[in-house]
């Protein structure tokens, strides 16, 4: 049983060391591991700091997002045959000692996927606004997903290779909540496990330091997810609501003709209504023909997997 733990991390030379020194030196279950570091195109010493403390490094030249970072990381670690892959912050936020419980229901393969939940004990002291985005995320990320999940957007993870070969992500900017979607779309097992989590004062992250930027950037990845896998669940929510709205609309003209034998001067209620259902029948058959392609898709999904497992086996 190989383990690659994979670390993003950009312009982290004072905590990467600690970081990687504080990795447990044997695990059980794990016959054989490897530290492997993905510098984001960072501007100090990283690269340097965590090659010399033992970490196998590979360097973007500029930064990509840690998105690209872990796509970069899970390659290179399929490559390298790992079993299993454990992520974790370069920042020195979470506790290595927890790595073995986080990585234990992959072992027991009572899991594909499992997420570290910094809320599954109670709020860890963090700034209000971002405890109540991370919660507002995980209900909106468990109501797409069809799982409770407490926490969408922590690093701290572990992946069965049967979750790695199926990975297939787009989004640069953060990868978080793209594979929770991403893997129970394609029925994986997925589970939480409690961790603990330390916050710095004065430190600002890079993915979440402009709140507004943050969830403009996630919303438009986890969008992008839900049109790629739930199409017609997508478009055709909203072309049914569109379609009702017109469709009272109607009603509400039809009954005043009734009563008045004409549709003038409330003319535009009717037209209102028409140029709803209108977009509400455009947007159910564009739908249904995405829903069509979704499937040639997962056909293509599906050969992707199986290329994968005979390049790298599983």
């Amino acid at each position: 049983m190989k383990l690659i733990i994979i670390i993003p991390a950009k312009n982290e030379e004072a905590t990467i060391s600690a970081v990687i020194k504080g990795l447990p030196a044997e695990i059980s279950g794990v016959d054989e591991k490897e530290v492997l570091v993905i510098d984001d195109g960072s501007t100090d010493s990283t690269a340097q700091v965590a090659r010399e403390t033992g970490a196998l490094v590979i360097s973007h030249l500029e930064n990509k997002g840690v998105g690209a970072a872990f796509s970069t990381g899970i390659k290179e670690a399929l490559s390298r045959r790992a079993d299993l892959v454990l992520t974790i912050d370069a920042d020195g936020q979470f506790d290595p000692a927890e790595i073995p419980s986080l990585i234990l229901p992959v072992l027991e393969k009572r899991a594909d996927f499992v997420l570290g939940s910094r809320f599954a004990k109670g709020s860890p002291k963090m700034p209000k606004i971002k405890l109540w985005g991370n919660k507002v995320m995980a209900k909106f990320i468990s109501y797409v997903a069809s799982k409770k999940i407490s926490d969408a957007s922590c690093g701290f993870r572990a992946y069965s290779k049967k979750a790695l070969l199926h990975l297939n992500l787009f989004g640069s900017f953060t990868y978080t909540q793209e594979t929770i979607l991403n893997l129970s779309f394609k029925g994986l097992w997925i589970m939480e496990v409690p961790v603990t989590v330390k916050y710095f004062p004065g430190r600002v992250s890079d993915i979440s330091g402009s709140l507004i930027n943050y969830v403009f950037q996630t919303m438009k990845i986890i969008l992008r997810t839900i049109i790629d896998y739930k199409p017609l669940k997508f478009f055709g929510g909203l072309g049914v609501l569109l379609f009702s709205i017109g469709a009272i609309l109607d009603i509400i003209m039809f009954l005043f003709f009734l009563g008045t034998g004409s549709f003038s001067p409330h003319i535009i209620v009717g037209v209102s209504g028409l140029i709803f259902n209108f977009f509400g029948l455009t947007l159910f058959i564009i739908g249904l023909v995405a829903d069509m392609l979704n499937r040639v898709r997962q056909n293509q999904e599906r050969m992707l997997y199986y290329q994968k497992k005979k390049i790298y086996g599983e």
